[in-house]
């Protein structure tokens, strides 16, 4: 797993608790910055596995 992924990862499950709190205590406005984030979040992800299945494919290849 390379830092990308990490982080990706990360940054989704702050998000998602940031988005549950909002729930819990009714503030929409929290709950819809949180669910950007959490886009980002997931792009990051993916962005990291990208690379990584770049750079396995390199030694396979």
């Amino acid at each position: 797993m390379n830092a990308d992924q990490v982080e990706g990862v990360e940054q989704g499950i702050f998000v998602k608790l940031q988005e549950e709190f909002g729930k819990l205590f009714g503030s929409p406005e929290k709950q819809g910055k949180e669910v950007g984030k959490q886009i980002f979040g997931n792009a990051k992800k993916i962005y990291g596995d990208a690379k990584e299945a770049i750079k396995n494919a390199g030694k396979h290849g």
